[in-house]
């Protein structure tokens, strides 16, 4: 079955400069992610839809967070593939947390095809207010402020 797609020469053009190759083979190139902050932590959501929740790996390694997982088409004998552009392989992405974080308490949870990571602020990276003390003048300070007015 043929259909007529108007694009097709567009898509393999792209393909072809992008070094894209066709099918499930393809390697996933990007893994869609949000990051955000919420009062004392950040949250980061992954989409990862289809992937296998045993296949997925968290880790955190000298500041850097990095995510795996990895995406299987099933084989199936007699299988006659008319499309396939659902990628399959492993996906993988790494993000530098820097200093501010508190690494020993990074969570995760994966529901949905979303994997959702809570990565808390360190205590000394959160807002704090300082107080300002206030200097008591000596009495030749207080001369030279009066002479001054």
């Amino acid at each position: 079955m043929l259909r007529f797609d108007p694009f097709r020469d567009v898509d393999s053009l792209t393909s072809a400069l992008l070094g894209a190759s066709t099918g499930s083979d393809r390697a996933p190139r990007f893994m869609p992610m949000d990051l955000y902050k919420v009062d004392d932590h950040y949250v980061l959501s992954a989409d990862l839809p289809g992937v296998d929740p045993g296949s997925i790996d968290v880790d955190v390694d000298r500041g850097t967070l990095t995510l795996t997982a990895q995406r299987t088409v099933p084989e199936s004998s007699g299988v006659q593939w008319i499309s396939s552009e659902r990628f399959a392989g492993t996906f993988r992405r790494q993000i530098s947390l820097g200093d501010g974080v508190d690494s020993e308490r990074i969570s995760a949870s994966y529901d949905n095809g979303v994997l959702s990571i809570t990565i808390p602020l360190a205590e000394r990276a959160k807002p704090r207010k300082v107080d300002i003390a206030r200097a008591e003048l000596t009495g030749e300070q207080r001369s030279i402020e009066h002479q001054s007015t």
